[in-house]
């Protein structure tokens, strides 16, 4: 399955109703000119002061499979068993002090935005990507050393679209289930906290 539209309430833009988080990838080589293109998209996200706090890890298997088995070695479990063909992990982290050494509070916003970028590169490229907080990031600082100023936020796995009859069945019943978001008058309030926005 690579496509899932997302039953809106109101019609949005067909890039950001197809973006799914789809756990049946292939283990079919990421090019590396899809590499680039995903991480360029994310290169252009906005940030406050245009400070671009983002910093991107990427674990290409078919370039360095050694880093790729060190990255994929963070996951918790269950990921690990859905990533077993993933070709690329990214690990999407934020410089959170400013050049003058300040907090940079909306670093985590920034690099968030950056990796929705990513995010709907890959879709528009017909990629698969699936963002996980489901790895030990205190291993992976181990493992890969990263400044202390920079906070290991998430991980995103890349790859092309597989076979969803591949998955477990509690996976698959996982990949065919309806997509679901809370109502906005849940989410989005009209000029006081608690009143919906109708």
């Amino acid at each position: 399955m690579t496509e899932k539209i997302a039953p809106t309430e109101i019609a949005i833009d067909a890039l950001l109703a197809g973006r799914w988080s789809p756990r049946a990838i292939s283990n079919k080589a990421v090019s590396r000119e899809q590499l680039h293109s995903v991480l360029e998209a994310a290169r252009w996200a906005p940030s406050s002061y245009n400070m671009q706090p983002w910093r991107f890890l990427t674990f290409d298997r078919n370039h360095d499979e050694a880093s790729f088995q060190k990255a994929f070695a963070t996951l918790v479990p269950f990921n690990q068993g859905w990533n077993a063909n993933v070709p690329v992990l990214i690990c999407v982290l934020a410089k959170t002090l400013t050049p003058k050494g300040d907090v940079n509070r909306t670093a985590q916003y920034d690099s968030g935005a950056a990796g929705m970028a990513l995010t709907l590169q890959a879709h528009a490229l017909g990629l698969a990507a699936h963002q996980m907080a489901g790895f030990d990031t205190n291993a992976f600082r181990e493992a890969f050393s990263p400044p202390e100023d920079v906070e290991v936020i998430a991980m995103i796995a890349l790859g092309h679209h597989g076979d969803p009859a591949l998955l477990d069945a509690a996976l698959l019943e996982r990949e065919n289930a309806p997509r679901s978001r809370s109502a906005i008058g849940e989410i989005a309030f009209d000029g006081a906290w608690g009143k919906a926005f109708k």
